[in-house]
């Protein structure tokens, strides 16, 4: 039997030697992969220098490489003998225009002559020469490793180069051609050889002037290798661009990770504290504290069933107002606080770690308090530092005076944060009055790895929608009042009024004015509308001073960007800069419109915190959607002020405990309830029903409604139009004794499936409302009408289900369609056609 090289066309005669040959040659192949065929088959000539005179015929042969999985040779000979040499020219002279998969089927057979049992004079003499090639190849060999040896400092910097080569990171593939092979590939396991059979079938056909894709699947795969994909990563791997989005990523938890012994997980803890009235007159209060892990992700971790309970806080009470302000009963509250702290989690920094069984495997965790949750005021009580923003250092993350809480152009040198080896030096020392912090011992000096002054996180509710837009809000309107006057106020209340229904937006139909307390909610609804309402809402003036209409517009324009900067899910290191700058250019312009209405020229805690301490804190604990207190909020009904109205209102703790427990048991016992399948259609408010008998005179009876408005009475007046198009269809198809019986219902609204809601009636909260849609368009469509890159706008008339003749109730809705289409410059031309 004989083998041949695929890759230098030798023809050896036995396994082993052909097996030791290709592997050496294929070694030499492949790292000249990106070299012509001339240059390849030169270093062959070099390797095997034995080769006859017609070696130069061999250049000009086309190398065929042959995959791992291929068949080489047949496996029924266990014979071992030496290289045979044979020339070129005795091979069929087919074979160099044999194709991959013809070459690849090719069974080597012994010759006919070849008699295994008998030695003849040729053979002896075939033999002779083979091990006079053996003898020479294996010269070449030492030859070639002592060649290597002496040019070692060349190889050391080629084996450099190359692997320079391997790390270097590819993001993505070259092309979208190159990136639909390889999916190609992957997705169906395709193997080089057939991957290489389109390879080439494509650069036959496609008639381009270079190919786009790899020379072999090989090298794609070996790209594929050097891809760096962001999902793919792990944190340490990526330093040169962090990524920010869960917890697991921020430095806090690199950080603490390398703190604990080898084989251990990080458990981390996460605090969420807030007093609480239990009713709505506010003369009783419960401090509930809650518990979370950090290393649940973020979306889940925000549902309430994933916060636990940890204990009710003991609050003490003053016997009269005097006591109540005096300094001594202050420290009791405080030290109180801490202490109890320190009861409830001191266990959970046992030395040995805790064993934490989950899925049916135990896991050996140390818990470590991450972060804190809470409003400004708790934050200051967790941190001992004065609550008063009037104080000589009101910020709890650092030691800026109060006169700069403003001042936007402070550097990092003028900026000390608070950490507790300063913060103890201070207490040490009776001078804490010096960096406005309590003379009480903080507990947390002695838990390890956390920073209670930095693990007090800005919260977006209380210090964006609760805090500086309500001032935003309030400085606006002083500022137009001063400028304009009374009646501009009423304008932009005016303009709150006319904003039309729409979903998840909250409606203000007589303004919002006259609330003197809007909800978190409230605010956010009043951002998505504020710059229509100050949008070209007064002339400019000459007069020196005058603060012109696009500053206003201009402000709330980059509140918005800001703020949506801030719901990211995930932070790039260049998107966290982004977000700074996205801060800097608002409370620039925040600062430079509002700053003289205030009285305190907007020294606010908070303003300076938002600028300077929230891309820290997104690096040290991760994305700000992780610390957000907005569904912390709803824990409050369900663990304070629900159960409270179920008590006696005496031992108000032990019963509340009792009740939550029992509501705990019956949770953890019932059954999982089967997810319902979402219901396609539910109509709600029937306006009208009519057969088909009277259709006519019953619509037109309704379009003589003066109260009617003017879609439903369009609408009427083509659905008479559209029904008597479907009529004539109809009757084509009835048999001659068969009759039409048609029933028509006419809905106010209708909930689709998953929840979305289409209205169209005449009054909905004592105002008119027909719904604005998206339509997309089938691609057999999409010519006959203007749309917007295939969807389509249309306006809802009328809500119509039609029962008739037996068969399934049909679901329409009348629509009046908008020609609209996005131009490049962001025009928009909107026309009505009634369809």
């Amino acid at each position: 039997m004989a083998f041949e090289c695929p890759f230098c066309n030798r023809v050896l005669s036995s396994r082993s030697a052909y097996s030791q040959h290709v592997k050496r040659c294929s070694e030499n192949y492949d790292s000249s992969s990106s070299s012509s065929s001339e240059e390849i088959q030169n270093e062959f000539d070099i390797i095997t220098p034995e080769q006859d005179d017609n070696s130069e015929d061999n250049r000009n042969n086309e190398i065929i490489y042959i995959s791992d999985d291929e068949p080489m040779f047949s496996s029924g000979s266990n014979e071992t003998s030496d290289i045979m040499q044979v020339e070129i020219d005795e091979l069929p002279q087919s074979m160099n225009s044999l194709t991959f998969e013809e070459f690849a089927s090719i069974r080597y057979e012994e010759p006919a002559s070849r008699e295994p049992e008998f030695e003849t004079d040729e053979s002896k003499s075939k033999s002779d020469e083979t091990e006079t090639e053996t003898e020479s190849e294996s010269k070449s060999d030492k030859t070639e490793f002592e060649s290597d040896k002496t040019d070692n400092e060349s190889d050391e910097s080629k084996e450099s180069e190359s692997a320079e080569e391997e790390t270097e990171t590819i993001p993505k593939f070259p092309n979208n051609t190159y990136s639909d092979l390889m999916t190609l590939i992957i997705q169906h396991n395709l193997n080089n050889k057939a991957g290489n059979a389109i390879i080439r079938f494509f650069n036959k056909h496609s008639n381009l002037p270079t190919s786009p894709l790899p020379k072999n699947i090989e090298q794609g795969r070996k790209l594929m290798d050097r891809m760096k994909l962001i999902n793919l990563l792990n944190k340490e791997k990526t330093n040169n661009n962090r990524n920010y989005n869960e917890q697991y990523t921020s430095n806090w938890w690199a950080r603490t990770e390398k703190t604990l012994p080898t084989g251990s997980y990080l458990l981390s803890i996460i605090l969420y504290s807030d007093a609480s009235t239990t009713d709505s007159l506010g003369k009783n209060t419960l401090h509930p504290i809650f518990v979370t892990l950090g290393n649940i992700i973020t979306w889940r971790r925000n549902k309430p069933d994933v916060k636990q309970l940890l204990a009710y806080l003991p609050i003490i009470k003053a016997k009269d107002d005097t006591q109540k302000i005096s300094e001594e009963h202050k420290n009791i509250v405080r030290r109180t606080f801490h202490k109890s702290l320190k009861f409830l989690l001191s266990s959970l920094y046992d030395d040995n770690g805790i064993e934490l069984e989950l899925n049916n495997s135990i896991f050996w965790c140390f818990p470590r308090i991450s972060m804190i949750i809470s409003d400004w005021p708790e934050a200051c009580t967790f941190a001992l530092t004065y609550k008063s923003t009037k104080s000589n250092y009101p910020c709890h993350f650092c030691l800026v005076s109060k006169e700069d809480l403003s001042n936007i152009n402070l550097n990092s040198n003028q900026i000390e944060p608070r950490s507790h080896n300063n913060m103890k030096l201070y207490y040490k020392n009776n001078t804490g009055k010096n960096v406005s912090i309590e003379n009480v011992r903080n507990f947390f000096w002695s838990v390890p790895n956390i920073n209670i002054y930095a693990a007090t996180v800005p919260d977006r509710m209380h210090h964006l929608d609760l805090g500086l837009f309500q001032h935003q809000l309030n400085f606006t309107k002083i500022l137009i009042n001063k400028q304009c006057g009374k009646s501009f106020i009423d304008k932009m209340n005016n303009r709150v009024k006319l904003i039309p229904h729409y979903k998840d937006l909250k409606l203000f139909p007589n303004g919002f004015l006259h609330l003197a307390l809007l909800t978190a909610s409230e605010y956010r609804s009043l951002m998505k509308i504020m710059i229509f309402i100050v949008d070209e809402l007064y002339e400019d003036s000459g007069s020196p001073n005058f603060i012109k209409n696009n500053k206003i517009t201009e402000v709330y324009l980059k509140w918005n960007k800001m703020y949506l900067l801030s719901r990211k899910e995930n932070y790039e290191e260049s998107e966290v800069t982004l977000l700074q700058e996205s801060i800097n250019e608002w409370a620039k312009l925040f600062i430079e419109l509002f700053k003289e209405h205030s009285k305190s020229e907007l020294q606010f805690p908070k303003l300076h915190s938002w600028v300077f301490h929230i891309c820290s804190s997104i690096r040290e604990f991760g994305a700000i959607n992780g610390y957000t207190t907005k569904t912390d909020e709803s824990l409050h009904k369900d663990y304070v002020k629900k159960p409270y109205k179920l008590t006696n209102k005496k031992e108000i703790e032990k019963q509340i405990m009792k009740i939550i427990r029992r509501k705990a048991i019956i949770t953890e016992s019932s059954s999982k309830e089967i997810p319902k399948t979402p219901i396609a259609l539910k109509y709600s408010k029937k306006l009208y029903e009519f057969c088909i008998q009277n259709a006519e005179i019953y619509i037109q009876t309704r379009m003589n409604d003066p109260d009617l408005e003017k879609e439903m009475k369009l609408g009427f007046e083509k659905f008479l139009e559209c029904l008597d198009v479907y009529l004539e269809i109809y009757y084509k198809n009835l048999s001659e004794h068969e009759k039409i019986d048609m029933i028509f219902h006419i809905y106010g609204g209708v909930t689709l499936k998953f929840g979305s809601i289409m209205r169209a009636t005449n009054k909905f909260h004592k105002k008119p409302i027909f719904s604005n849609i998206a339509v997309e368009m089938n691609a057999d469509e999409i010519f006959e009408y203007t749309s917007d890159n295939g969807v389509c706008f249309v306006q809802v008339l009328l809500i119509t289900e039609i029962i008739m003749n037996y068969e399934e109730p049909m679901h329409l809705a009348l629509v009046q369609w908008y020609d609209f289409k996005s131009s490049i410059i962001n025009d928009k031309s909107i026309n009505n056609n009634n369809k």
